[in-house]
């Protein structure tokens, strides 16, 4: 069964909370990585890698590039999913 938005949301907000230590109430669709969030260039390389985790597939560095939001990681990992 294909994963929804809201299952990477949730899926999403364990991650950020257990390994960055970031308030649930605080990842929102909206939220943005680095400036709401504090995460910096280490951490995105490592959420890029819980990203990879969770759909089973590799992601090239310039396709995270782009990212900036809690949406635009959900919407990556949907692209991920949806990719063969």
């Amino acid at each position: 069964m294909p994963m929804t938005d809201d299952d990477i949301l949730n899926r999403l907000r364990e991650i950020l909370v257990e390994n960055f230590e970031i308030a649930p109430e605080a990842v929102t669709l909206e939220a943005h990585l680095y400036e709401e969030l504090g995460l910096d260039s280490i951490d995105a390389v490592d959420l890029a890698i819980k990203v990879q985790q969770l759909t089973g597939k590799r992601i090239k560095p310039e396709e995270f590039k782009h990212v900036r939001t809690v949406g635009d990681v959900v919407a990556t990992a949907q692209q991920l999913l949806g990719s063969s």
